[in-house]
């Protein structure tokens, strides 16, 4: 069909708040060795129009809220200035038990 798998924007929206606790000057590598974790609790995808093989995309990605053990996020993927889907996806913190835990400090500045 030349279209783009659905289960491809998943990925691109972890590398979206991958890239963005990387430029807050974060990383998952020091979050995971401290042993907190970030899980995906809830993810909604609103698709517009079809991303296309070889297609370039730009993906914006944004925290729409913060609370004590929870991040939620904003995502909105273009081609040019066509907007083809948009999301949100809310993170919790637990350790490695699966126990939610208190974000460390400074995370839910950086997202």
């Amino acid at each position: 069909m030349g279209v783009v798998h659905h289960a491809n924007y998943a990925v691109w929206f972890e590398m979206g708040r991958t890239e963005m606790l990387r430029a807050q000057g974060g990383n998952y590598r020091d979050l995971e060795a401290a042993g907190r974790f970030l899980v995906v609790v809830d993810l909604s995808t609103r698709f517009k129009k079809p991303a296309r093989y070889d297609d370039e995309l730009t993906l914006t990605t944004h925290l729409i809220e913060a609370t004590p053990a929870r991040l939620r996020h904003g995502y909105e993927l273009t081609r040019g200035q066509t907007v083809l889907a948009t999301a949100t996806s809310s993170l919790a913190c637990v350790d490695e038990h699966g126990s939610l835990q208190p974000m460390p400090p400074g995370l839910e500045e950086a997202g």
